[in-house]
Order: structure tokens, then C-alpha cells, then sequence
């Protein structure tokens, strides 16, 4: 386990002990925000989705991810802090090698000069209009011209992406509610769904968390409390305004009759454990988990 590092509240000036969260990369590194203990923590006044996230490279295989924003609670006053985080570090060799390759084409741009397409005119090798013609008046009225690609040969479809494999989904544990809520977008993103997100703009007080994305309308319950009727049936009519696919999460389950209302409205229903593995509840949710987002988004 990783060594806790004390931080300062800025409100109370109590230091609080915190240890960087490990997220499991797609190689199976496990992976951890990079802190910057040298900058003081920022208070979190107004959270947006945008700012909740970090992207951060893998040491093993090199993949940049993104990752929960590392945040701390403090015992004393309960202020929520941001820890900041070491930005990503471009190789250096990357952009000296696009440079070089750069200066390289204009150098051999300017070595060339007009002398080099004028040696190519006097040989007959230039590509202008007139080789183009000509070349199509040798080969025949019916012939095609050569800049002109062929026809004959029928292009092969691409293969339709509910057809791809889904690799494995990699869950995270469930901690806090914060972490439910990443879990349940990691998820989302597994099953095909672009840009899930928490939408901007002030939030509607309720427990259950809001998660967007195109085709998509979610919500995500991290209390202890089941999901009850009037919570199921709020989805769906918001789905239905969007004109998208419903989908909920709970933590400690549905009752009854929400999962009765569930099954008669077809909307998908998965209950989180804390291990952080998304199990459905309905067949909705089995029919969701077997054909992916794609038949669902445009």
C-alpha cells in the first residue's frame, strides 16, 4: 500500500493523511495520479465533470488514460479539497524529430529548386495535363485514366462494431459515492456509449447522480437505500424527453415495484457491488449488456 502524504486544509489548517488512489491500466499496471505536493490544495467550491478527471500515462505500457481527480475530505471541518497533479509530460523527442523532419523537406525543397523540374520537363517524365491525356488516348476511347481508380473490384465492408469483441471490463472499487459514479461511466464506456458524462449547470437535489451521453440518459443511486418506484419512472421520462435509452444504478438494489415498472417500461436496471462490477437485474439490462450502445445511438 502506498505511503500516506499529509495535506493541509486550507480552511481549518489541519493536515489530513492521503493516499493517491491505484487505478488498473488495460495492460494491468497499476497506475496513480502523479501529486504535486510542492502546490498547496485548491478548495472545491463547484464541481463540474470536466475538472474531475486527470489524464495520466501509464509507466508500463505508455497508454494515457483518465482517471478520477484525486480529491480529500478533511476530518476536521469536512472541506473537499483538490489535490493538484504533475501534467503530462510529452517526450522530447517526438517534437525535435518532427522538427528535423521539417527543416529536412525544406532543405531538400530549396536544394531542388526550378533547375530539378526543369530537368524533368526536358526529359519527358513531368506530370502535367498533357501526360495525363495522352496516356489516356494511347490506352482507348473506353479505357479509364489513371488518376481515375478502378471500379471493377467491389470495396469490402467493414465489419459493424456490435460484431468486434468487447474486451473484458476492468471494475474499480467502490469507496464513496464518487467512486460509484466513476464506475458507472467506466461502464457505460464499455458498452459502447461516446462521451458519457455529468452534466454542467447546477444539480437537481436529489441522491442519485445524473450521467449523460448521445442515445443516453443515466442515473447512478449511491446510497444504501433502494431504488424505489418514483425513482425508475423519473429516468424514463427523462429518457423519453431526450429521445434515449434509460438506464439506472443502485448500490443496495430496487424494491418491488420499481423493478416491476422497470421490466414493463423496458429500462435497463444494474445493481453496483463494492467490488465495483456493474451485475444486471432484468432482461432489459441482459439485452443491453449483449448487443452494446451501438444499436441504441444513431
Amino acid at each position: 500500500m502506498a505511503e500516506a502524504v499529509p495535506v493541509r486544509c486550507p480552511a481549518c489548517l489541519r493536515e489530513n493523511g492521503y493516499i493517491a488512489p491505484v487505478f488498473p491500466c488495460a495492460c494491468g499496471s497499476p497506475v496513480n495520479p502523479p501529486l504535486d505536493l510542492a502546490a498547496p490544495p485548491v478548495l472545491l467550491t463547484h464541481r463540474t465533470w470536466s475538472d474531475s478527471w486527470v489524464a495520466v500515462r501509464c509507466p508500463a505500457c505508455g497508454r494515457e488514460s483518465e482517471w478520477p481527480h484525486p480529491e480529500l475530505g478533511c476530518g476536521s471541518c469536512g472541506t473537499v479539497v483538490r489535490l493538484p497533479v504533475h501534467p503530462l509530460e510529452r517526450p522530447a523527442g517526438s517534437a525535435d524529430a518532427a522538427g528535423a523532419a521539417r527543416s529536412g523537406d525544406l532543405g531538400r525543397s530549396a536544394d531542388a529548386g526550378p533547375s530539378a523540374d526543369a530537368g524533368r520537363s526536358a526529359d519527358g517524365g513531368g506530370g502535367g495535363p498533357a501526360d495525363v491525356r495522352g496516356g489516356a488516348a494511347a490506352a482507348g476511347p473506353d479505357a479509364e485514366p489513371s488518376h481515375i481508380p478502378a471500379t471493377s473490384a467491389a470495396p469490402t465492408p467493414a465489419p459493424s462494431p456490435a460484431a468486434l469483441p468487447r474486451p473484458a471490463f476492468r471494475p474499480v472499487t467502490i469507496r464513496t459515492a464518487r467512486d460509484a459514479v466513476a464506475t458507472a461511466a467506466l461502464y457505460l464506456r464499455w458498452l459502447g456509449f461516446q462521451d458519457v458524462r455529468q452534466p454542467d449547470g447546477r444539480p437537481i437535489p436529489s441522491a442519485a447522480v445524473d450521467l449523460r451521453a448521445p442515445g443516453l440518459v443515466a442515473q447512478v443511486d449511491p446510497t444504501t437505500a433502494p431504488a424505489g418506484l418514483r425513482a425508475v419512472e423519473c429516468v424514463w421520462l427523462n429518457g423519453l424527453t431526450a429521445s434515449a435509452t434509460s438506464v439506472y444504478f443502485s448500490l443496495a438494489g430496487y424494491t418491488e415495484d420499481a423493478r416491476s415498472r422497470a421490466d414493463a417500461l423496458g429500462i435497463p436496471l444494474f445493481v453496483m457491488d463494492l467490488t465495483g462490477m456493474p451485475q444486471p437485474v432484468n432482461d432489459p439490462a441482459d439485452a443491453l449488456v449483449g448487443s452494446g450502445a451501438w444499436p441504441q445511438t444513431p
